[in-house]
């Protein structure tokens, strides 16, 4: 059990009434919005890619609302340069001196609109910032925020003015979710919520923003959950898995390039704790790690043109290797 935090009830509590005013925000997203919550549980950044009017910028927006915190946003254009991202140092008359000026990295949650639309040098100066959490200004480095988080969205369908993310980087995101159309129904529900933003206030309660005190006890709550060896050893073999293809068939010789790095390991240890504790649960299960594979593998593995000629997509291959792992 977590300890309480406050008259607002548990972390748990805490979050899971998050989850739901964000329910309220964001209709037809809860995957979308389980994964933001579970990376915002485990210190990762999140890239959210999806055709336009989906309503990824939305639920950023509506998230940071709901938590206490700096929030900050940068929409990426093919003209930004580094220092509109970390800020510049500007020489002070008064004082004779150059003082530094922060950029928006400077912020608990950033929200990097279309980052894929940015040249090399800003991504660099991103990678440092989500990598080390600092940023290099002038030979001098600057610390962030001990919580600074990444939220980045891309859109797939367009390519001109675009530039795809270098591994590494990409590699530094947790999660890497793709965001579908909604349903009828829930389209219908979009469609009515938005028409009665324009015509009436909101009636609904207000929601009291998440502090940070409580997110820390939810982040200590969430690497309590068990996790057991057997499983461990199945999460291992997943990402394992993905390096050597060709064991689990042949069919699925030479599909991959490349695979995952112990990077995806760790981030996939920590997000099916997340997912399980935001599900009430003290233990992970086998459904948690399959839930949460695609999400941490698709971004860290290179499929062949072998593959592509047969039809074969990320999403695939990884599906069919959870088929062949044999869960313990």
């Amino acid at each position: 059990m977590t300890a309480d935090v406050g008259p607002l009830g548990s972390p748990q509590d805490r979050l899971v009434s998050l989850f739901e005013a964000l329910k309220t925000k964001v209709i037809g997203q809860e995957s979308l919005i389980e994964h933001l919550l579970i990376g915002l549980l485990t210190d990762g950044h999140v890239l959210l890619e999806g055709p336009p009017g989906l309503a990824k910028t939305r639920t950023i927006h509506a998230l940071s609302d709901l938590l206490e915190g700096d929030f900050k946003r940068a929409q990426f254009t093919p003209d930004l340069l580094p220092s509109d991202i970390t800020g510049t140092e500007i020489f002070n008359t008064q004082r004779g001196e150059f003082e530094f000026r922060q950029g928006p990295l400077f912020c608990n949650m950033l929200l990097a609109d279309e980052i894929n639309r940015a040249p090399a040098k800003v991504q660099s100066a991103l990678l440092e910032a989500m990598a080390e959490h600092q940023v290099t200004v002038a030979g001098k480095t600057y610390p962030l925020a001990r919580s600074f988080m990444v939220m980045a969205t891309q859109n797939p369908l367009e390519q001109e003015g675009t530039y795809p993310l270098p591994e590494a980087q990409l590699d530094r995101f947790m999660l890497h979710i793709r965001v579908d159309y909604p349903a009828f129904d829930d389209e219908k529900a979009i469609l009515r919520l938005v028409r009665n933003e324009h015509v009436e206030q909101a009636t609904s309660e207000p929601f009291t923003p998440v502090d940070e005190a409580t997110m820390m006890a939810a982040k200590q709550g969430v690497m309590s959950v068990y996790l057991s060896e057997g499983l461990e050893n199945y999460l291992i073999e997943l990402v394992m898995a993905t390096r050597s293809p060709e064991l689990y068939g042949d069919d699925l010789k030479d599909t991959l390039t490349f695979g995952a790095s112990p990077r995806a390991t760790i981030a996939l240890d920590r997000a099916v704790r997340a997912k399980a504790w935001l599900n009430g649960r003290d233990f992970v299960t086998p459904d948690d790690i399959q839930e949460m594979a695609t999400s941490v593998l698709r971004h860290r593995i290179g499929i062949s043109y072998i593959a592509e000629a047969n039809g074969l997509d990320k999403d695939q291959l990884i599906a069919q290797l959870i088929e062949r792992v044999v869960v313990p």
